[in-house]
């Protein structure tokens, strides 16, 4: 088994090396929103996603789906219920009003790792920021052990040096309200890579707040205490159903675009880890082959 201290290092020494290639081709990057109190206007969002395998919806939509949509109807969160998603794993999120970004990331993406052993487990609740109001989410986390988690960790660090280079500015529900209320080292994220909550190279050292996981609801509605402490009694109940977690194998990843929240909208590319080969999901044929 490889160690841990050996991906460490060789995760750092991809990630700087692909940060000063990529340095000399990144565009324009506008930080000016992070100076306002509202949210940045948003654009496009795009991001590098696992969608969910099937062994993983197939349970979800038996178990979690439908009692989920009752207690968000129950509760007045309609526009949550009513929320399109492609159930996925976020590895990074960039926004770019370019609509030419999802090429560009298919052709800077990094090497993409084996299939990705794994589970999801524990639903909780998550803020933006702590009392920032909002947006917020209800996700079912991922267990943070093993290989699979390792690898996870050590593709987010990689990918986010040679993807987020690609953006125009900070993620929109990065700014405003939620900027305001994030500690220094979120905000520091959000000034050089445009998004918090990833693993970036910083003095030649690999720093980790990626914390990956599945979102199940994703709500722009105020976070007060009586929708915190409905929220938590619905993570408890779907704990209560699912206290293994499941168990899958990510097997690709995919290009996509994302809502505002971090809802993914549409798939672009979807990449095999088990070959590499780019698959434009509009035509079915393959573009591209990924290093491996």
């Amino acid at each position: 088994m490889t160690s841990f201290r050996h991906i460490v290092n060789m995760v750092v020494g991809l990630a700087v090396g692909m940060g000063g290639a990529m340095a000399a081709s990144a565009q324009a990057i506008d930080n000016s929103s992070l100076d306002g109190s509202a949210f940045r206007g948003h654009v496009a969002t795009y991001g590098l996603v696992y969608r969910l395998p099937p062994d993983v919806t197939g349970v979800l939509d038996a178990k979690i789906t439908g009692p989920l949509q009752a207690h968000l109807l129950r509760l007045g969160l309609k526009d949550e219920a009513r929320t399109s998603n492609l159930p996925h794993v976020t590895v990074v999120h960039l926004h770019s009003a370019d609509p030419a970004t999802p090429q560009k990331m298919l052709k800077a993406l990094p090497k993409v790792p084996a299939p990705i052993v794994l589970t999801l487990k524990t639903f909780y609740t998550t803020e933006a920021a702590k009392d920032a109001g909002h947006p917020w989410w209800l996700d079912l986390g991922i267990v943070k052990t093993g290989d699979g988690f390792e690898t996870l960790m050590s593709y987010n660090t990689v990918a986010t040096a040679a993807l987020t280079p690609l953006r125009d500015g900070p993620l929109p529900r990065c700014t405003g309200p939620v900027f305001a209320k994030m500690g220094d080292a979120a905000k520091d994220l959000v000034k050089t890579v445009g998004v918090s909550g990833v693993n970036v190279v910083k003095d030649g050292k690999e720093l980790r707040s990626h914390n990956p996981h599945n979102t199940l609801v994703y709500s722009m509605a105020k976070f007060d205490p009586p929708v915190q402490a409905a929220m938590k009694q619905v993570a408890d109940e779907f704990n209560a159903v699912l206290p293994d977690g499941i168990a899958t194998t990510f097997k690709d990843v995919s290009i996509v675009e994302i809502g505002f929240s971090g809802n993914v909208l549409r798939e672009f590319y979807r990449i095999s880890l088990e070959d590499g080969s780019a698959v434009d999901v509009a035509t079915g044929q393959v573009v591209a082959t990924i290093a491996k």
